[in-house]
């Protein structure tokens, strides 16, 4: 009797499922945040100078990113207090 050999999956059949969970994995919406990141870690070492910073007391100094964060942190938080209090 002849014995069947099984075929390995290491040609080209393999180079395509490659290249297919490539196209999965850069979905537009991964395409997008990547850009965002990219951006924000550029937006981040280009704001690294100190600002001086005075809320009623206090002076504090901290680096410019630091700051607008934070207040991107804030404004988050309030947005959803608000839209959550009005359902």
């Amino acid at each position: 009797m002849a014995s069947k050999s099984k075929s390995s999956t290491s040609g080209p059949s393999r180079a395509g499922s490659m290249g297919g969970r490539l196209r999965e994995a850069a979905t537009t919406g991964r395409v997008v945040l990547l850009i965002v990141a990219v951006l924000a870690l550029v937006f981040v070492f280009e704001n690294t100078r100190h600002v001086k910073i005075r809320i009623i007391g206090p002076e504090v100094s901290t680096p410019l990113w630091l700051a607008l964060a934070a207040m991107l942190v804030i404004g988050w938080l309030l947005g959803r207090f608000v839209t959550v209090r009005r359902r």
